[in-house]
């Protein structure tokens, strides 16, 4: 058994096991210590008693304990506007075993597919039909090794107009050339 570029190691090495099944033997190997993240091969070499050596098994895999990067550029968070739509942006990158994918939900409901662009990162998606009152946005970006990154936006949609309670002029009536103060209530 070798992996990567490593040394071969054979039956007895620490880690290494066998056990008998039919017809044949089972060889574990746990690893003493952990593999970094990246890309391994392991490959494989047995033979019989008689010297006759199977042909050469590998597997190749990836080691990604690494969450992906995600990095939300709209909307900003604590944003309160009258619009009843909203665009989610961003980026999302995963060097280890890229690309990640992207999730968003609104109020605990997914939205639906995100494209994520596979060279720049980017993503893009319009939340439309958002009622008045308080939204929760959560943009989870998540890599072929199930590693996840979460960013939540807290927006404010406030479709109501102003409306004047009063208007007062004190002193009332003003003489020419006197101070005065005009107050205004609105809500």
């Amino acid at each position: 058994l070798k992996i990567d570029a490593g040394s071969a190691l054979g039956i007895g090495a620490a880690g290494m096991s066998q056990s008998a099944i039919s017809g044949g033997y089972r060889i574990t190997y746990t690893p003493q210590t952990a593999l970094s993240d990246g890309a391994h091969t392991i490959a494989a070499n047995v033979s019989d008693y008689d010297g006759n050596a199977a042909t050469q098994a590998s597997v190749s895999f990836t080691v990604d304990t690494i969450a992906p990067s995600l990095n939300v550029t709209s909307p900003t968070n604590g944003l309160v506007t009258n619009q009843t739509s909203v665009t989610v942006a961003g980026t999302t990158s995963d060097a280890t075993s890229g690309p990640a994918t992207i999730t968003i939900t609104l109020d605990g409901n997914d939205v639906g597919a995100v494209t994520v662009n596979p060279d720049t990162g980017a993503f893009s998606k319009t939340l439309t039909g958002l009622t008045s009152g308080a939204h929760t946005i959560v943009v989870t970006a998540k890599d072929l090794a199930n590693q996840t990154s979460t960013v939540t936006r807290n927006i404010t949609v406030d479709t109501s107009t102003p409306v004047f309670v009063s208007i007062t002029l004190t002193p009332n009536p003003v003489d020419a050339g006197a101070t005065y103060v005009i107050s205004v209530d609105v809500v």
